[in-house]
């Protein structure tokens, strides 16, 4: 809720609350699709006849019918090429982007915020990749379609190996053997299929259709850039965690040095790490790859002369063109600026309720506990849940400071059925002073002392892990 008199308007949380038309049955669709990859399409039976049904029914009328009619009736008999597999997967993709698209419209509806107009770009130029390795990664994939989850085995998860061998030497492929070596790696886990109790069946199929559009021609081309001059204000850092890997997102608002309207842009930088760093550690690892994140840390601006900017709003970081500038307050820049800020455009693939991250500024919310113990705020009558295991470790941000907290800077995102609000950043009263408390606040560095230790701690534990590394080399 941002204050009117602020220069702001008012954000209309109980539309988050309100049905969508036609949403439940695209997802119902998707549902009965994605139980057909489940037992698979080698020998489909009944149910996998009503599932491909159930597809080719949510996409009639539209530009994919025959195809899909078409693929579904060769999947049903078990005679699908790789072909059929592909228009499956584009049916699957298509209503997930309807989706994405009718709850991107909710929210542009309760923020108010102005839609995006058409940005200049130049496509960037670049070779296809050797049309051989993205048809073995299209065979392996149609070959996991065959089988289904409840069907996979090592032999048959271990193919993947020589494609993404084949991948990784070609830049234009890293994108593609990212995808497939961690898909790969999650199937390998949980073989042999027949033996799991729950399989993660929106998951899978989400990959699997993802993966499978990635290796037609064209899908390697670098995105369309234009530049941007100007100066940035962040908004907060949302940092992502995994065993092997680190991203840090930053989401800011952009000013245009010509005056045009301002609009949200993002900039990530990721890094590799040893699952023994962890929280505050996570920073000293992306730290030297963006100089950003000092920027974030301390508070300040950031001047961009020429920084590449795709159409969807993310900054293609390049250090030497962007000089840290004045102190700006996130807070005061959601007040001011964020609600006439313009939204990015989504590329056509990355169409997908799971990636809707927009950011917004709730105030005069309460705050209370639902009964799975999830925090919950109350505006204006209206209830919308806090996603507070998304909060990181590698900052001062808690669940304490949420719940006394009068003042939200977060992420709208969409999870379960429902709207919830990811934290960046609350303004809390601390001695009867408004102290703003960030998810962020360490990205470039820290004096507090639980971050200093954590920070110390992973120190020791890279300094370890590389004189082994070194003792195991000079063996």
């Amino acid at each position: 809720m941002v204050p009117a008199d602020e220069g702001g308007g008012l954000m209309r949380t109980d539309l988050l609350a309100e049905p969508l038309d036609g949403l439940d049955e695209a997802l119902d669709a998707v549902d009965a699709f994605d139980r057909v990859l489940v037992a698979g399409l080698l020998r489909p039976g009944p149910d996998q006849a009503d599932g491909l049904a159930a597809l080719v029914e949510a996409v009639a009328g539209t530009p994919l019918a025959a195809r899909v009619a078409e693929a579904a009736d060769k999947a049903a008999a078990g005679a699908a090429g790789e072909d059929h597999f592909v228009a499956l997967a584009a049916a699957r993709t298509a209503l997930m982007g309807s989706v994405h698209d009718a709850l991107t419209a909710r929210v542009a509806d309760a923020t108010g915020r102005p839609a995006a107009g058409p940005t200049a770009t130049e496509e960037a130029e670049g070779e296809e990749p050797a049309a051989n390795v993205l048809a073995a990664a299209r065979a392996w994939l149609c070959d996991l379609a065959r089988a289904g989850w409840r069907g996979i085995g090592h032999a048959l998860v271990g193919g993947a190996a020589p494609v993404v061998s084949a991948m990784l030497p070609d830049p234009l492929l890293r994108r593609q053997a990212t995808l497939l070596d961690g898909f790969a790696a999650e199937l390998a886990a949980s073989c042999p299929g027949a033996t799991l109790e729950r399989v993660p069946v929106r998951r899978w199929a989400d990959l699997w259709a993802r993966a499978l559009l990635l290796t037609l021609p064209g899908a390697t081309r670098p995105a369309a850039v234009s530049t941007a001059t100007g100066r940035i204000l962040p908004l907060g850092v949302d940092l992502q965690e995994h065993a092997t890997a680190v991203q840090a997102q930053v989401h800011a608002v952009f000013e245009p040095a010509d005056g045009t309207a301002p609009r949200l842009v993002r900039a990530a930088v990721s890094a590799p790490k040893p699952d023994t760093v962890v929280g505050a550690g996570l920073w000293q690892l992306l730290r030297p790859r963006m100089s950003l994140l000092a920027a974030v840390g301390e508070g300040r601006s950031v001047e961009l002369g020429a920084m590449p900017v795709t159409a969807g709003g993310d900054l293609l970081w390049d250090d030497a063109r962007a000089r840290t500038g004045e102190p700006a307050d996130p807070f005061a820049t959601a007040r001011v600026i964020l609600s006439t800020a313009t939204d990015p455009v989504t590329a056509p693939l990355d169409r997908h309720p799971s990636g809707i991250a927009v950011p917004v500024l709730l105030e005069g919310y309460g705050t209370e506990t639902a009964d799975d113990g999830t925090p919950v705020f109350t505006v204006a009558g209206h209830r919308l849940a806090v996603d507070a295991d998304r909060i990181p470790a590698a900052g001062p941000l808690t669940p304490e400071a949420l719940a006394a907290s009068g003042a939200c800077l977060g992420l709208l995102r969409w999870d379960a059925g429902e709207f919830v609000l990811q934290p960046l950043a609350v303004e809390t009263s601390v001695r009867k002073k408004t102290v703003a408390v960030h998810a962020g606040a360490w990205a470039g560095g820290t004096a507090d002392k639980t971050g200093i230790r954590a920070e110390k701690a992973a120190t020791d534990a890279v300094a370890v892990l590389r004189e082994r590394a070194g003792k195991l080399l000079r063996a």
